[in-house]
């Protein structure tokens, strides 16, 4: 899944070049690039198939040229991620009916690559035996509110012990909450992949949301044909805005979590960034690092474009980020406002800046 505009990352993540298509660490490589590395490690190039909005085809075919066009899959305007998974779902479906297929987004990050493999393969082998949602849950180290939170009970997937039936699904909740959650021990941060045959998949879209299930459906003669752009731009249209989370997974009986651990982040804003990134011994994030000079600055998250040069003083626990002629000074408890200063700055200036 690869449609989303990254508005927590502004201004360098925007509209018309969101989050996915950036590296952000300076490591020659964009999210999806990432991404795509890492299943290749998991199935051949040809199964592996790009959900995207129609505006940025162009960026998918110039990061990963190896894609062909009918694996891209693009979204005419944006619906939230049950249209994009029923589309993607459907279409495979119709290629091979006995699919096992994982959904993952395409602006992740995985510190460990093998650790991440191992778990699913583990959960496609108990995917294509078992009629079941599979779903993988992060292992968590400290009360997030910005994550959603998975329950699981004990009963466990007849051919494998180690994934859980799902009890509930907690959208993001408050510190008091979250602290409860840890303390429990049966909760996991919803991590957003999921693993299911394609049979299992549109069965359930046919239970709980049999009018996007009809809709999708009738694209059979479509898919993978000239006809297949008119087709979704029309479907589209008919489509509830809603997540696979609430649609779907919240509500069907036949859903399990693996329990994983293998140093998952969302990178779902500048906070997540300055985790992951390698830090000076005063805990100053600098990407790049190159004209940055800090004097007497702390526990910084700066993101600057490598020719200019940047002087910090006297300045501790603050976002300076500078990206297509816009300076964004932001202290770091604050970065969950950046998403309101985005639309008071689109209110502004309309789309200049966005």
């Amino acid at each position: 899944m690869a449609g989303g505009v990254g508005s927590r990352f502004w201004p360098v993540s925007r509209t018309g070049f969101p989050k996915q298509f950036i590296d952000f660490f300076g490591v020659g490589k964009t999210l999806i690039q990432s991404t795509y590395d890492r299943f290749l490690q998991i199935c051949p190039p040809e199964n592996i198939f790009i959900v995207t909005n129609e505006i940025y085809v162009d960026l998918i075919k110039e990061q990963l040229p190896a894609i062909k066009e009918d694996q891209i899959l693009a979204e005419p305007i944006m619906r939230n991620t049950a249209p994009c998974i029923a589309y993607g779902s459907m279409k495979i479906a119709k290629i091979n009916p006995n699919a096992v297929i994982v959904v993952a987004p395409s602006d992740h990050t995985i510190a460990n690559q093998k650790g991440f493999i191992q778990a699913i393969e583990q959960s496609m082998e108990a995917a294509s035996t078992n009629d079941c949602l599979i779903t993988l849950g992060i292992k968590p180290n400290r009360p997030d509110t910005g994550y959603g939170y998975i329950q699981y009970v004990d009963e466990v997937l007849k051919t494998d012990d180690s994934i859980h039936k799902v009890k509930t699904f907690t959208e993001k909740p408050n510190l008091e909450l979250a602290q409860s959650f840890i303390k429990s021990g049966d909760f996991l941060w919803n991590a957003g992949i999921f693993i299911w045959s394609a049979k299992a998949i549109n069965k359930a879209f046919e239970k709980h949301l049999p009018d996007m299930h009809e809709i999708f459906q009738q694209g059979n003669s479509f898919y993978s044909t000239a006809n297949e752009v008119e087709f979704i731009a029309n479907a589209y249209l008919q489509c509830t805005n809603i997540s696979i989370d609430f649609a779907i997974m919240e509500k069907a009986d036949n859903v399990y979590v693996l329990p994983s651990d293998f140093g998952w982040s969302d990178l779902g804003t500048w906070a997540s960034i300055y985790e992951m990134a390698e830090k000076d011994y005063v805990g100053n994030a600098v990407i790049p690092s190159d004209q940055v000079m800090m004097f007497d600055s702390s526990n910084c998250m700066v993101n600057v474009p490598g020719e200019k040069l940047v002087i910090l003083q006297s300045l501790h626990n603050y976002i300076v980020v500078e990206s297509n002629n816009t300076l964004l000074i932001c202290p770091r408890s604050e970065e969950q406002n950046v998403k309101n200063i985005v639309a008071d700055v689109k209110a502004k200036f309309g789309n200049k800046f966005i």
